[in-house]
């Protein structure tokens, strides 16, 4: 019985988030960004040093992204969102990247999203299941390092 519970949680906890981060990027009053639209690209590391970019194209979060870097902000340094499986032209060396409608920060989560740059790549063929759930990935040692230029 003990150990239901905490399954049970993480089962919850996975499913609020697979429900709640489509439901957040297709609100009708949020603006609907396109390719043309203005994007920020930031280069994020973890704790294995690899490296990898992100695109943002929320104008709130791209500012966040920029107070990280400069040291205005401290709060919710991490990144959060689903990934694609496959390459983005500004994202090539991996064959994965981050959805940028699903892109947020964040202090701390829950445990089953976590898992490092390289670690995806190796089992992104099991993404999606019980590793990374709803393709949501949550790197607890993510932090971005740099914007850098669009590609």
């Amino acid at each position: 019985m003990r150990h239901t519970i905490p399954k049970v949680a993480t089962l919850a906890a996975v499913a609020m988030l697979a429900l709640t981060t489509p439901a957040q990027a297709q609100q009708t009053d949020a603006p609907q960004h396109t390719a043309t639209d203005s994007a920020a690209y930031f280069e994020f590391t973890d704790i294995t040093r690899e490296r990898a970019v992100l695109q943002l194209t929320d104008p709130a979060k791209i500012q966040h992204a920029r107070d990280l870097l400069s040291g205005a902000a401290t709060d919710r340094p991490h990144v959060v969102g689903r990934i694609v499986k496959r390459p983005a032209p500004y994202n090539p060396r991996w064959s994965y990247h981050y959805n940028p409608d699903t892109i947020d920060f964040f202090d701390n989560f829950i445990e089953v999203c976590d898992a490092t740059i390289p670690y995806v790549e190796d089992h992104l063929d099991e993404a999606g299941g019980a590793f990374l759930p709803g393709l949501v990935w949550c790197p607890w040692t993510s932090r971005l390092v740099r914007e850098i230029p669009a590609p």
